[in-house]
């Protein structure tokens, strides 16, 4: 069924972008589902905007295209409880003059057909600092490719000379969440392997994921030593979007979403394993950990994983921002105060260097 649903989102999209342009309200992926678990149905306000959508081009039939793709959208999201599309299309196009000297697609950093990236480098990249980011999808689905991921970032991120690399990783049933995090970890070894040859500095590598993606970055922050385990050597710092399981143990005693049963079963000895706030015995690379204010757990479990590093002796900050799950990753890399306050933490890891 996913397949069918991502094509008939891909036809939408051939067709709007080609007439006009939707300037659309970011999606909560939890438009109806709480943090409580609580799944409630969908109701008729989960296919409509919550603000009206302005269609550029007065023509009716784009206007009725227009609303059906809104539609196509808004129900998959209902269907899999997910954000099928999380990046508005007026967003990423702010940033489609931008676009990086050079994409490369695909780059195998395995054997498994899910293990690839794509690297988005400037122009004239040398030593340049580089971003590697890691999808969400609840651990079951999600792209690199997907918009919302890398568009934007890569266009703001490559004007400064930076390079970013979005990867892919082997998702549930096939892979669990320490498998999964094993991914991030091996892309992150041939990404520092890799940097010379684009243009990049392997000692500046920053961890960026959201969501499934935020939860296993910050797993490999709080036990590097799965990171060592597949070649890779350390890194400038960790950047989480918006995550709600930095303690599994204790998300999964409480009221919960399907999804976590789905990816982390029902034996505690495994939650722990899996929960970055238990695992946190040695001092991290800096963290900045943004949290949704709108959601229930995200903050709360951010600020406690932050406690945690900073009693280590480490730094991390966390960073409530007024926007909801998806926004969190699809406004990254506009302009506006969120995107500022993240470029700062950056500039703070990657201080100039000097190469003779």
């Amino acid at each position: 069924m996913m397949p069918k649903i991502a094509a008939a989102i891909g036809a939408c999209d051939r067709r709007t972008q080609g007439r006009f342009a939707v300037a659309a309200s970011s999606v909560d992926r939890d438009a109806h589902r709480g943090d409580s678990g609580q799944r409630r149905r969908p109701s008729a306000r989960v296919c409509h905007p919550r603000r009206p959508t302005r269609v550029v081009d007065n023509d009716r039939t784009s206007a009725r295209i227009a609303m059906h793709c809104l539609l196509v959208r808004r129900f998959s999201e209902a269907l899999l409880g997910f954000v099928v599309v999380a990046s508005p299309i007026a967003a990423v196009a702010a940033h489609s003059t931008a676009a990086p000297a050079a994409v490369e697609r695909d780059v195998a950093y395995g054997p498994d057909r899910a293990q690839r990236l794509d690297v988005y480098r400037p122009h004239r990249a040398r030593n340049a600092p580089i971003v590697l980011m890691v999808h969400g999808g609840g651990w079951r689905i999600g792209d690199k490719a997907a918009r919302g991921v890398a568009q934007a970032k890569a266009a703001h991120w490559n004007a400064q000379g930076r390079i970013v690399v979005a990867i892919n990783y082997r998702l549930l049933p096939q892979a669990d969440p320490l498998q999964q995090a094993a991914d991030v970890a091996r892309a992150l070894a041939h990404v520092q392997r890799e940097a010379p040859r684009w243009g990049g500095d392997p000692t500046r590598v920053v961890l960026m994921g959201h969501s499934a993606g935020a939860h296993l970055v910050a797993l490999l922050a709080a036990a590097p030593e799965l990171a060592r385990a597949q070649g890779a050597r350390p890194w400038s710092g960790t950047v989480a979007l918006d995550s709600a399981a930095y303690d599994v143990e204790a998300l999964m005693r409480q009221p919960h979403l399907r999804l976590y049963d789905q990816a982390f079963g029902a034996d505690p000895r495994y939650w722990r394993e899996a929960s970055p706030t238990r695992r946190l015995h040695s001092v991290p690379a800096p963290m900045l950990l943004v949290c949704s204010s709108r959601r229930r757990q995200s903050c709360p479990q951010a600020r406690d994983y932050a406690r945690r590093a900073v009693d280590l002796g480490g730094l991390a900050q966390v960073l409530p921002v007024q926007l909801d799950h998806a926004a969190i990753n699809a406004e990254l890399g506009t302009e506006g105060h969120y995107t500022a306050r993240v470029d700062a933490f950056l500039a703070s890891l990657w201080a100039p260097v000097r190469r003779d």
